[in-house]
């Protein structure tokens, strides 16, 4: 797996040469092969490294694309004098570097996927993050993604070719690696201009709950509970005969997807499964909206699960969720106006998006009960939005 240092790489090419040498070894031909970490020796030299690193980025890269469920497939990792690709694919025991990462402030852009997914299978949370996207958010920026704000603040260009490739595909290409690199190289510079206007304007402390929120939201289990997931979409307007089908089908298309190690809507969308358990339910054959490449055998269990919905007696048919409507009283509605009020002229004096002090959704609710959903709210937002006493 041969790489070199070029303009196609997303980095200047006087910049990308002195970047890329020193994580590359020689092959004795002139050129250099990338090190992916692969072996156990190699992943606790890397461990010992990272104990004494005084910072360090984390990326990672799944496929949610083409495999069913999901699952890590590269971690890159940034730190003082180098970086490293790690391959989890391999069959490592990651044990230690999770150790090593624990305690350590993590150095992300945009983390709440990436710190799901690594609690989700790796059960990994960190002690504490810096995420550059809500730093830039919490600074103005109305462009937030890492290759906008690398360009406008680092004066970069990031090359985003490989972003939906198949991460769980060996050998790596080479633009795949320099695309996984490209993710974590920028930033610890990237993060310290950040911080710096973050503590210029005041606003670092707010940085720190949100990216404290982060990381509670992102590490917890949620519910896995089968009847919160089947409920698609629209489906709190459908009877309680057609959530029947619905459910029975959605538990079909996720037995299909497991089988065949694909993501749930390549086996069917979400559209076709409503339309189905909407004809269904009516009577109507659902055979016209099976799609023509399925094979007898998944046909036929389709429909299986489909008529065992509708043999059902009523007492098994799913109850409709009603989603509690928080109506506001004339005081109510009063709070309401004054909330909004009291934000936008926030977020325009900041200079913020509105929605990050508070959703639309969240003024009505804190209209309705304040001293109840108050206590949902960072404290910084609480003290934008909180009434004069």
């Amino acid at each position: 797996m041969l790489a070199r240092a070029s303009p196609e790489d997303g980095v200047a090419p006087e910049a990308a040469l002195d970047f890329l040498i020193p994580r590359f070894i020689s092959s004795g031909l002139g050129r250099y092969f990338l090190v992916v970490i692969n072996t156990q020796p190699a992943l606790a030299e890397l461990a010992s490294r990272l104990r004494a690193a005084e910072w360090l980025a984390i990326d990672t890269e799944a496929d949610s694309l083409h495999s069913y469920p999901e699952k890590l497939c590269l971690l890159q990792l940034a730190f003082p004098g180098g970086d490293d690709l790690v391959d989890p694919l391999a069959g490592l025991d990651l044990a230690e570097l999770w150790e090593v990462l624990g305690p350590q402030e993590l150095i992300l852009h945009g983390g709440d996927y990436d710190l799901r997914l690594l609690y989700r299978t790796q059960a990994f949370v960190p002690h504490r993050v810096f995420d550059t996207m809500l730093a830039a958010r919490l600074l103005g920026e109305t462009a937030f993604g890492l290759t906008d704000l690398v360009e406008r603040f680092l004066g970069a260009k990031l090359e985003k070719g490989a972003q939906k490739a198949n991460w769980s595909v060996r050998p790596l290409t080479e633009r795949m690696m320099v695309y996984a690199r490209n993710d974590v190289r920028h930033l610890k510079v990237l993060a310290d201009r950040l911080r710096t206007q973050l503590e210029e304007q005041g606003r670092i402390e707010w940085h720190q709950q949100m990216c404290g929120q982060l990381v509670h939201d992102s590490t917890q289990r949620r519910s896995t509970e089968v009847d919160g997931q089947w409920r698609l979409k629209g489906a709190d307007r459908l009877d309680r005969r057609t959530l029947a089908v619905l459910r029975e089908l959605w538990l079909w298309r996720e037995r299909e997807a497991v089988q065949a190690n694909r993501p749930p809507f390549f086996i069917l969308a979400h559209e076709t499964l409503m339309a189905m358990a909407v004809a269904g339910a009516s009577g109507q054959p659902i055979d016209p909206l099976i799609p023509r490449r399925y094979t007898a055998r998944r046909r036929n269990s389709l429909l299986k699960a489909a008529a065992h919905a509708l043999a059902l007696p009523e007492s098994k048919f799913p109850q409709p969720r009603r989603l509690p409507h928080l109506r506001l009283s004339g005081a109510g509605r009063k709070l309401l106006e004054q909330l909004r009020r009291r934000r936008d002229q926030a977020a325009a004096r900041l200079g913020l998006d509105p929605t990050l002090i508070a959703s639309r959704a969240t003024l009505h609710a804190l209209a309705a009960d304040w001293d109840r959903h108050s206590a949902e709210l960072l404290p910084w937002q609480r003290g934008i939005l909180a009434p004069e006493t």
